[in-house]
């Protein structure tokens, strides 16, 4: 058998259903593995979790319930604290307005995770 019936072997096959989609589903998993190696913003807020946790189990003492906004009013308060704690890393510097976006959506999935999780105490279960 010489090399070109391999060759020409190799391209019919590759010309067929199956060999359309295995090029396809090798170019999907090419493209997430880039996805998830070289995506700048899944990765950026992980570095301040610990800042986040604190800052999270912090408003959820310190701000009731019942506040109007109560949520917001949490978000709030969590994201300073952790902007207070980068400065304090950083000389006073203050983080870039895309880093402040990523911290706050840092915060809400760490909080969903916290309270899915049982992380976060009830009031009530304190009381």
């Amino acid at each position: 058998m010489d090399g070109n019936a391999i060759l020409n072997g190799v391209w019919t096959f590759l010309n067929s259903g199956i060999g359309f989609a295995i090029i396809w589903a090798a170019m999907v998993g090419f493209f997430i593995f880039l996805a998830s190696k070289f995506n700048p913003l899944q990765e950026k807020w992980k570095q301040y979790e610990g800042s986040i946790i604190t800052g999270i189990k912090l408003a959820e003492k310190q701000i009731p319930d019942d506040t109007p906004n109560s949520g917001l009013a949490k978000l709030d308060s969590a994201l300073r604290f952790v902007l207070n704690a980068y400065a304090e890393a950083n000389n006073g510097k203050k983080p870039s307005d895309a880093l402040v976006e990523q911290i706050k959506q840092g915060i809400q999935i760490k909080h969903s995770e916290l309270d899915r999780w049982g992380g976060l105490e009830s009031k009530k279960e304190a009381a």
